[in-house]
Formats: structure tokens, C-alpha cells, sequence
């Protein structure tokens, strides 16, 4: 199969290809000012390479969402989700090649910048198993990237800068792929602008922008003038991806189209000075019902995180997913009123399970477990942090009934015990009270919330100096550990 692509034409007629693979290795930079053709040029190449490559779209306007029903891309509305979501969404994408688009047009400048700066990171920092090949566009870059500081708060300039300057500098060996498009190289970090090998540069008319795109371009200054003469949908190209030497390309025709276009005039209207005046000043019927409901509609429907990780997780390439299932009517919050410490518990059991919560800090797990709670309606307030934390390590213990008097001297004795080994200290005691084999590294890993082997290596030795527990291995190497003070101890580890 080829890995090539048609953008769109030379001044001949002769078509410009883009080879995808070459691309892939050497990223590419679009410039162009507003109403230049850079929302188009993105579009074509999206189209024409939705079936090669997975694809990545930051949307800061959301004209990128109608891509979804021809090809088959998941769009994430930005502003239905929080932080800890939008991570999760982003490494199911990197590990299940979903094409999708982030769509923050229902985002501030500032909220826009850290949820794509979280959602980038993610899938900058993904498993070295996931490193699939993927292109991430970019539109709008100045914005996530700025040159020097504006309105929003340094902490988020640095994430946004951070998360960009990741993609473009060190994304190449992690398989991403960044194509960034702006329309002011001025107002673009010169280090992220920097790390593109390829360039598509449209129509500009600041000397400051014409003077560095024609040094992008390995232009001589006289010869940028031509650059404020190129038409709509044209651009100068460059890059081992395209071309060796600059060539001028009219961007081809696309299947879809943005929400929004271009605004062209249209006939005002004809209503006497009269008729306006009432029109405008005069509440019609049913007004008074419309102005009282407030906020208009969203710009994209509210969606479910689990809804869009199933969508995710059963995504092919190039192809239209089916609509999602309606979503399961839920209780009544009245009947929930007395079953609170019982969903609790199954919320805790959900995210003991769910592999993403495994090594996450306690915070992140309580704020996780607050908004699962709010999601079920719970009747009461979730427990606070210092419950939480005992809660959860029970629950990593896989103690299903705490009200068990089988459990009451452990829960008594991990009163002693300090909370940052109440988890593997509990999961021993579970398995010595079944007498279960004794839990591996691994599994004792997970609950201390560690990869490290050498640190549950010292978590044991620092247990067994403490007393709490007793280890004993056979001559076989199986590793066994009692707890004086229950009396009782584990099977041998299992082989």
C-alpha cells in the first residue's frame, strides 16, 4: 500500500503528494492568516489519510467534529469532562489506535490550554507498548504555545508550553507525530516551531511573519513578497515529506466541511423603521419561558466518559462506529437513601479493579471516588480523606464484609499499622486468615501503589522489623509470612 497522499496541485496541474511515512518522522508546520485556507489544507489531509494513519485532532473551535460520522472519529467535547477523564480517554486512545477529536470549543483560553496540556501529556507519557504511529493536529497552535506570556496564569502557560514542546521536540520516537498550524509564526514558541521539518506556508501580510516563513523556506527576504500575494487555498511548500525545493500548491477539494464558514453578504431587511423598533423592544409570546431558562444549549451533547472508552476501546480505522446505546435510566435518589454504604463499597471494589487507579496518588483516587459517587447519586456526602484511605486499602485487600467477625483482631491490629502500608499490610492478613498462598511481589506492589520490585522488598524487611510479620521460605524458595499477633499464617507463594 502506498503511503503517499495527493494535497493538491502544482501551477502545471501536476498533482503534490505528501509522503505520510516521511511525514510521520519529520513533522510539519502550517502558517497562514485568517481566511488563508488552513482549516481547509488540515481537512484535506486528514481525508485523504483517515484510513492510513490514526489521528489526533486538538479543536479549539470544533470545526473538525464532522469528520466523526464519515470517518469515523470519536469526538470528546473538552468541557464535558474533568482532568482525571480527559488522562483516562487518553491513554485509551494510544492503546486501542482510536482516531478521535478533542473539541474545546466550549472551553475558555485558559481551561482550553490545560486540558490539552493533560490530554497531550498522556499520551506523551504512554506505556512504550503503545507507542503506535499517530498523527497529532494541532490547530490553532499559538495558542497552546505562546511566544511570550498574555492573559492566562504562568503555571498553565508552562503546562501547555510543556506538553507542546514534548510533541514536537521528543513525540517522533513515541510515534507522534505533530502537524501544527497557526496563523502568526511571530506568536508561535520558536522551539516548537523549531522541530518541524516540513513547512505549508499561505498568505501573510506582517513583515515580521513573511520574513521568518521565508526563512523556513530558505528564501531569500526580497523574494517574501510573494508570499502576501498568494491566493486562497495556496501555499508554498517545503520538506523532505512534499518537496526538496519550494513549489507553489492549490489545495484540492474535501468531502466534509466545518460547522461554520466563511460569511459572505446577504440582502438586509426591508421592515420599516416602525416594525424594527417593535421587534426589538416588544416581548413576543413565550418569551418570558425563554429568557428564563438562562445558558443556551451546549455546543456538543453531554456525554458519558464510559460511553466514549467504549467507543474508544472498539474503534477500527477508516471506519463508522455505531451509535452508542441509550444511556440505562438511574434510581431515584430516594431509593438510594439507605444503600449508600453499599454503593460506597462498590465503588471502591470498581476502582480497585479498574487497572488506571492503580498507581495513583491518594488524592487523585479520593477526588476520583467523590465524582463517581456524585455520578450515582449517592442521598449522603461521601466519606472524607482519612475514611477514604482506610476504606480503600480493605478494599485492595479483597476484605469483601469488614462486619465479619473473622476480620475484627485484623482491623484491629492495622489500627497500629501507618496508612501508607495499611493496604499490603491488610492483604497479607486477608491471605493468612483464608490461608490463601502468600500474595507475589506483584500483587503486593499494586497495593503499596509502586512498579519498584526493590521497594517491596524493603516495604517486607521494614514489616518484619516492626513485627508485624514473620517470613519463612521452604527449601523450595516459597516464600510463606505469618502474623504473631493473629496467630496465623499463609500458604506457601504459589510457584
Amino acid at each position: 500500500m502506498s503511503s503517499s497522499i495527493v494535497i493538491g496541485t502544482d501551477p502545471n496541474g501536476a498533482p503534490v503528494p505528501v509522503d505520510m511515512e516521511e511525514l510521520l518522522a519529520t513533522r510539519l508546520l502550517v502558517q497562514g492568516n485568517s481566511g488563508s485556507g488552513k482549516s481547509h489544507l488540515l481537512r484535506r489531509m486528514l481525508e485523504e489519510s483517515a484510513r492510513m494513519v490514526q489521528q489526533v485532532i486538538i479543536d479549539p473551535e470544533g470545526d473538525f467534529v464532522t469528520l466523526s460520522e464519515p470517518f469515523g472519529h470519536v469526538v470528546i467535547d473538552g468541557a464535558a469532562h474533568d482532568g482525571r477523564e480527559i488522562e483516562r480517554l487518553a491513554s485509551r486512545i494510544r492503546a486501542h489506535r482510536a482516531s478521535v477529536v478533542l473539541a474545546l470549543d466550549g472551553l475558555e483560553l485558559e481551561a482550553q490550554m490545560r486540558c490539552a496540556a493533560q490530554f497531550l501529556s498522556t499520551l506523551f507519557d504512554a506505556p512504550r507498548d503503545h507507542w503506535y504511529p499517530a498523527l497529532v493536529v494541532v490547530d490553532e497552535a499559538q495558542m497552546f504555545a505562546p511566544a511570550a506570556a498574555g492573559d492566562v496564569s504562568d503555571d498553565t502557560r508552562r503546562l501547555s508550553l510543556a506538553a507542546m514542546t514534548n510533541l514536537m521536540c521528543r513525540g517522533r520516537k513515541r510515534g507522534l507525530a505533530g502537524v501544527i498550524a497557526t496563523q502568526r509564526l511571530a506568536k508561535l514558541a520558536k522551539n516548537v516551531a523549531a522541530e518541524a521539518s516540513n513547512f505549508l506556508m499561505g498568505r501573510t501580510f506582517l513583515d515580521i511573519d513573511m520574513a521568518r516563513a521565508a526563512d523556513l523556506l530558505g528564501m531569500e527576504r526580497r523574494q517574501a513578497e510573494q508570499i502576501r500575494d498568494l491566493e486562497r487555498g495556496r501555499f508554498l511548500a517545503l520538506g523532505p515529506a512534499i518537496c526538496r525545493r519550494p513549489v507553489s500548491v492549490k489545495i484540492g477539494n474535501v468531502q466534509t466541511s466545518a460547522r461554520t464558514s466563511s460569511h459572505k453578504l446577504m440582502p438586509l431587511p426591508t421592515a420599516p423603521s416602525e416594525e424594527m423598533t417593535a421587534m426589538l423592544f416588544e416581548r413576543s409570546e413565550g418569551e418570558e419561558e425563554m429568557l428564563s431558562v438562562g445558558a443556551p444549549e451546549p455546543a456538543h451533547a453531554e456525554q458519558d466518559s464510559d460511553a466514549l472508552i467504549d467507543r474508544i476501546s472498539h474503534f477500527e480505522l477508516g471506519k463508522t462506529d455505531e451509535e452508542k446505546a441509550e444511556e440505562a435510566g438511574r434510581p431515584a435518589v430516594a431509593d438510594l437513601f439507605d444503600t449508600s454504604d453499599e454503593v460506597m463499597t462498590e465503588i471502591l471494589n470498581e476502582m480497585v479493579e479498574d487497572p488506571d487507579c492503580a498507581f495513583q496518588p491518594i488524592a487523585a483516587l479520593y477526588q476520583d471516588f467523590t465524582v463517581r459517587c456524585r455520578m450515582r447519586q449517592l442521598a449522603r456526602a461521601p466519606i472524607d480523606l482519612p475514611a477514604f484511605r482506610r476504606r480503600y486499602a480493605i478494599a485492595q485487600a479483597g476484605i469483601a464484609n469488614p462486619a465479619d467477625p473473622r476480620w475484627a483482631d485484623a482491623l484491629t491490629l492495622s489500627e497500629r499499622v501507618s496508612e501508607d502500608i495499611l493496604a499490603p499490610f491488610l492483604m497479607l492478613a486477608h491471605a493468612a486468615i483464608e490461608g490463601a498462598p502468600c500474595p507475589n511481589d506483584e500483587d503486593i506492589a499494586r497495593a503499596y501503589g509502586t512498579q519498584s520490585a526493590g521497594r517491596v522488598r524493603r516495604l517486607i524487611e521494614y514489616m518484619e522489623r516492626n513485627n508485624l510479620i514473620v517470613i519463612r521460605t521452604d527449601f523450595g524458595g516459597r516464600r510463606s509470612i505469618g502474623i504473631p499477633e493473629l496467630g496465623l499464617t499463609t500458604a506457601p507463594m504459589e510457584g
